[in-house]
């Protein structure tokens, strides 16, 4: 039975105040944080970026996201001691802060010339510059992937002074004006920029199609994604990237950036992966979906502190899917 005119327009009201309210949370949230910003860049950016580190790790375990960090590294590392458990969680806090402040000082940061005889801020090993240099070079589409590591934004920075033309896949933060404000200052140092939304894999493959560079953050969880395996536990992956390079034939490349100390950075573009193939000769799917987790679970390992813990990676959503025997 339909509802009648009175309880349709109280649900529209209750509806339309909640919205309101949210909007001008999300308003008041981003203008706190616009104003951290701006009196963090009134620091240097070394005082600025170890004083946000300091504050994100008193910070950090107060809030909620904080237990589901411990318990996702409990499971993750269950021969660690909760000591070894809470240090690591407080790291990526503090890699977190930096990662956020990182953005008031990216043109200083990213000091990265091929040609200097000593490594400023950012190094590149000659492995990794001979293969940005052959990405760049090549006349054909190319994937670069890479994880929630460090800081990730680095990485289309250096793509741009190799002269590579690359289209960086991202998630806008659900806070509307601080995505408005976040995006405004990433045009300003990256290539072009394409949200993940419906349709973005679309997108992604008429840049391929065009023979173009894409570059994807693939360690999300994503609601009925292909099941893989991720420190030894299931979630759910997109696979969008593997079925790209099956369509396509291009060449796939890990990419990560390494936070080191003293606010220095290390970019690694790794090299093309050999994907695994069906019976028939394909790029099987699901075989490459796992391969890039493993790579991402490899990174990890090394810097544990590095990587997003409080994300719910883990927690399984949506149909549950795989492709075996249908690759």
């Amino acid at each position: 039975m339909a509802p009648g005119p009175l309880v349709k327009l109280r649900r529209d009201l209750k509806f339309g105040l909640g919205l309101r309210i949210r909007n001008a949370r999300h308003w008041l949230t981003a203008r706190l944080a616009i104003a951290v910003i701006g009196a963090l860049r009134i620091l240097p950016p070394d005082s600025a970026l170890n004083f946000a580190d300091s504050a994100a790790r008193r910070i950090g375990r107060l809030v909620g996201r904080h237990r589901v960090a411990l318990d996702n590294l409990r499971q993750a590392y269950p021969e660690k001691s909760e000591a070894e458990v809470e240090k690591i969680a407080l790291e990526m806090w503090g890699n977190m802060a930096r990662l956020g402040a990182e953005y008031v000082f990216l043109d200083k940061l990213f000091d990265f010339d091929p040609k200097a005889a000593t490594a400023g801020r950012v190094e590149v090993s000659a492995a990794s510059m001979e293969n940005f240099e052959t990405i760049a070079r090549e006349d054909r589409p190319h994937i670069i992937f890479t994880g929630h590591l460090g800081n990730f934004e680095l990485l289309p920075v250096a793509a741009a002074t190799f002269g590579m033309k690359i289209t960086a896949l991202f998630r806008p933060p659900n806070n509307p004006y601080m995505a408005e404000y976040i995006q405004s200052m990433r045009r300003t140092n990256m290539g072009a920029l394409l949200p993940s939304s419906t349709g973005a894999s679309f997108a992604l493959a008429a840049i391929l199609e065009r023979g173009g560079n894409i570059g994807v953050l693939v360690d999300q969880k994503f609601t009925s994604g292909l099941e893989t395996t991720f420190f030894g536990r299931i979630c759910q992956t997109n696979p969008m990237l593997g079925m790209l390079a099956r369509h396509y034939e291009c060449d796939v490349y890990p990419a990560r950036c390494v936070r080191l100390p003293n606010n220095r950075f290390r970019l690694e573009v790794e090299d093309k992966l050999d994907l695994p193939r069906n019976a028939q000769g394909a790029i099987d799917v699901q075989a490459t979906t796992q391969l890039f987790t493993d790579v991402v679970e490899r990174w990890v390992r090394e810097d544990p502190g590095q990587w997003m813990w409080f994300h719910k990676r883990w927690q399984l959503s949506g149909r549950r899917r795989t492709l075996r025997g249908r690759n």
